[in-house]
């Protein structure tokens, strides 16, 4: 490297470093401009003293630099790459790759991340016509030093040869490859961690529609899609906006990782924020308001650029399966390039009511707005006064737009970016963006608010992607649906607002919402009580025991009405599929759908029959006899009988209770046997073990269990009046089928060693608990605590557990209970947001339920020292 070459080096070194000092001051895209500058004049001093650019230019080879990607754009973030492009007219002489190692290398050298290519128009030019990435990296470019006319000359023929010949097929291809992007990277802007480059909403969104501008209209610049009509003035300064915090977001991750990043993993978000100098407020959590705001922002972008791709005519690329509308009826309305609008402003200051109506139209022929006619929405608000709302005409397109389906967009979502939803109910206002921190929400509240009505109308109909048969017929049989529906939009509107119970807030809030909306009293104590009741039944699910014959009768009791019922089974399905996929499973569908029939039975039979579950009871025992073959197993299962608990007996069915006399049967002198069963569900099996009972000996099972890497979700435990322990568990298993028969069989050696001795558990987990915890990505940002129930159940303690989730966990609690003299009779694995919440049916070893408080405080602390 000549002493020249190093003089650049250092300018260029010190210059990046005083910038950094302006990011950090937020002039983002300040930074971004002069960072960019900062390499333009390295580059063209580089290229005026290089040895082999002279000998180029004497040869009448000279070459041009070409910036290239986010560097030509001059959006030059952090550790961004830089893109080059070393530019000949005609054939790339030998000489090329001295050039690129003299100016190049250098900066190697130094640590950056320098991308090159040496070619020829013609190559380029050809390859532009194969590739389509390689056509949009030339319609991110700029020139920087050197031939300008090599430069000139391909951009003339890129056009002249690949744009305007082939304009409509490479904006399909470029569409095509932004939805197969979304599918990589995550279709939606409100992943949990979202590529701020690449997801939906991100940059990338943005520069796909500067190259579809270039290649159809030859705009070169941003400012450009407002001067010609594709922006109005307020949707760019409101993408100025948006895209300004989102570079300075991009550039602080890129300088609190130290390298080129552009995924929010959850262990940058609280630096992030802090960065940004974002505080706590309102009960929500400086990172909550941050992802808050990056949300909205990436929402916004993603809007913009449908908005842009509609107006250009490619809603069939976007919509595939959308209808063709020709005309609408409804005056003041037009069907434009099969898309709604306004036929005028002046429409709209003569019938105020067009504003809800094109959202009822857009729903009912299943066509999306016009940027033009959202534009018309958002400037127009202000005629929705008092009048306006409380229009019994508006309150029934309302309605009905809530239960039409339209599968390729929600109406619903146009109604809120264009301001008309919080409009139309204010308080929705509060939950607009409203961020919940935690791996399962995959959504703001306002978004999952919207995507629980689409669920619910999709769940219901035939068309639709649920296929609960149990929710389809209450769907199809309930009369009046509006009650349900205006349930699913307001059941988290509590979350607005700071305090503990959602739920209760909500009620309230649904009532003067309602209210003023002039539904009769009957009907806002319906929704009310959806709202605040619309966890109990996955709570209650997951978290307590369904054998237990309290557990149907308390719900029986405050749900009290069949429709209600029904209604709540299908508020919480939607609710759950709208979270997010690590919200819900097949096992907890199950477990609900059970829950649900139980409650069912009890509300359309009016009075609860023990009497008539005894005699089930003995119906079991004939069923179970008429199962065996030959005297012998008669006489064996007649003796057997008799020593099982009436509790194992209401639980089990007559396949699993002749199942388990076999398995016993097998158990001889063996320190246990077990069984695993397939399930329905894809990867869960039903575990069950029988031993000879001993203290401890629940622990010891979950405990090895875990160690063999299976994940428990549930587990029932019972124990004959022989002494006989058989405890049921229900496990998610890998997927891989050769590792799980390798997982069962040092599971086996482990639970044996365990029993015998030679296997201390509490030792072996806490090795694998330590690696685990040492990896944890998300942020504890909820309290562990622990609860202890005597009331909703007749017989044992309900003890919840609300911690997170780790290898051991189970084994923790229970063998802490065990030292405590506290036995388990069941065990509840659930999940609450990001935290996991263990339940346990308890006695205590004398039988009794734990009802000394100075033991419950106790157990309470002991808990907690094993989870903190």
């Amino acid at each position: 490297m000549s002493p020249k070459h190093s003089e650049l080096l250092d300018a260029l070194t010190q210059k990046r470093s005083q910038l950094s000092e302006l990011l950090l001051r937020k002039n983002t895209p300040v930074f971004l401009l002069r960072h960019a500058k900062a390499f333009d004049e390295y580059f063209r001093n580089s290229i005026e003293i290089s040895q082999v650019g002279r000998a180029l230019t004497e040869k009448n080879t000279p070459c041009a630099i070409v910036a290239l990607g986010g560097y030509g754009r001059q959006e030059q973030c952090l550790h961004s790459d830089i893109d080059l492009l070393f530019l000949f007219e005609k054939a790339v002489p030998d000489e090329a790759e001295a050039l690129v190692r003299e100016i190049v290398y250098p900066l190697w050298d130094i640590g950056l991340e320098i991308g090159h290519a040496t070619r020829s128009i013609k190559e380029c030019v050809n390859m532009a016509k194969k590739d389509i990435e390689v056509l949009t990296t030339f319609l991110s470019s700029r020139f920087l030093c050197g031939m300008s006319r090599w430069y000139l000359m391909l951009m003339e023929q890129l056009r002249a040869k690949v744009f305007t010949k082939q304009t409509s097929k490479i904006i399909t291809k470029i569409i095509n490859g932004t939805m197969a992007r979304y599918h990589y990277f995550g279709a939606s802007a409100y992943l949990l961690e979202p590529n701020i480059k690449e997801g939906r909403g991100g940059l990338r969104d943005y520069h796909t529609m500067l190259w579809i501008a270039r290649i159809k209209y030859d705009l070169t610049h941003a400012r450009d899609l407002e001067y010609h009509g594709l922006l109005s003035h307020r949707e760019y300064q409101q993408l100025t906006q948006a895209l300004k915090f989102v570079w300075q977001v991009r550039n602080h991750l890129h300088h609190i990782t130290g390298r080129k990043c552009d995924q929010l993993y959850f262990d940058h978000q609280q630096s992030m924020a802090k960065a940004l100098h974002i505080k706590d407020q309102k009960g929500q959590t400086a990172v909550e308001r941050f992802l808050g705001y990056l949300h909205g922002h990436m929402a916004l972008i993603n809007q913009l650029f449908f908005t842009f791709l509609l107006e250009l005519g490619h809603k069939k690329t976007i919509y595939p399966k959308s209808r063709s509308a020709r005309k609408t009826p409804i005056k003041g309305l037009v069907v434009k390039k099969e898309m709604l609008s306004f036929s005028s402003s002046e429409a709209i200051l003569k019938d105020p009511s067009l504003l809800i109506q094109i959202f009822e139209e857009s729903a009912r022929l299943k066509i999306p707005l016009r940027a033009e006619g959202k534009r018309l929405v958002t400037e127009f608000l202000h005629l929705m006064n008092n009048g306006f709302i409380t229009a019994k005409d508006n309150l029934k397109s309302f309605e009905r737009i809530l239960f039409m389906v339209t599968y390729e967009f929600n109406v619903l979502d146009d109604m809120l970016s264009t301001g008309f939803l919080t409009r139309w109910i204010p308080e929705f206002k509060q939950i607009v963006h409203l961020i919940q921190y935690d791996e399962y929400h995959l959504y703001p509240v306002d978004h999952h608010s919207l995507r629980t009505v689409q669920a619910i109308k999709e769940l219901g109909t035939s068309n639709g992607h649920g296929t609960d048969h149990l929710y389809k017929a209450f769907y199809s049989g309930l009369k009046n649906r509006k009650l349900l529906h205006w349930a699913a939009l307001l059941h988290d509107i509590g979350k607005g607002h700071s305090t503990s119970d959602h739920s209760q807030k909500g009620a309230e809030i649904v009532t003067t919402i309602l209210e003023k909306k002039g539904y009769t009293t009957s009907q806002i104590e319906t929704v009310a009580f959806l709202v605040q009741e619309h966890l109990l039944l996955a709570k209650t699910a997951t978290r307590r025991d369904l054998n237990d014959e309290t557990t149907a009768i308390l719900c029986a009791t405050k749900i009290k009405d069949i429709a209600r019922l029904k209604m709540l089974y299908m508020l919480t399905m939607a609710d759950s599929y709208a979270t997010g996929p690590k919200a819900w499973n097949d096992w907890a569908l199950t477990l609900l759908r059970d829950l649900t029939i139980k409650v069912l039975r009890i509300l359309e039979k009016g009075e609860l029959v023990s009497p008539q579950l005894l005699q089930s009871t003995e119906e079991k025992k004939q069923r179970v006899l008429a199962r065996t073959k030959k005297q012998k197993e008669r006489e064996y299962i007649e003796n057997l009988l008799p020593n099982m608990s009436p509790r194992y007996m209401l639980a089990a069915d007559p396949d699993e209770i002749f199942s388990h006399a076999q398995l016993f049967k097998t158990l001889g002198g063996n320190g246990f046997v077990w069984q695993v069963e397939k399930l329905d569900i894809p990867n869960y099996r039903t575990v069950t073990i029988c031993a000879k009972d001993r203290p401890g000996l629940f622990s010891k099972f979950a405990g090895a269990l875990t160690l063999g890497g299976f994940d428990i979700w549930d587990a029932k435990v019972f124990t004959w009046r022989n002494n006989t322990a058989l405890d049921i568990f229900g496990i998610k298993a890998p997927l891989d089928y050769e590792l799980e028969t390798e997982r069962w069989e040092k599971t086996h050696q482990y639970l044996m060693d365990a029993l015998e001795g030679r296997l201390d558990l509490a030792d072996a987990l806490q090795r694998k608990m330590a690696d685990y915890r040492s990896k944890r990505i998300l942020p504890k940002t909820k309290p562990h605590r622990v609860t202890i129930d005597n009331e909703s159940s007749s017989f044992f303690t309900i003890i919840e557990v609300y911690t997170y989730d780790f290898p051991g966990l189970l084994f923790s609690i229970t063998d802490t209970l065990y030292r405590n003299e506290v036995d388990v009779w069941v065990a509840k694995i659930a999940t609450k947001a990001d935290q996991v919440v263990d339940v346990f049916y308890t006695r205590s070893f004398e039988g009794q339920k734990i009802e000394d408080e100075d033991q419950e405080n106790f157990l309470k602390q002991a808990i907690l020292s094993q989870i903190q």
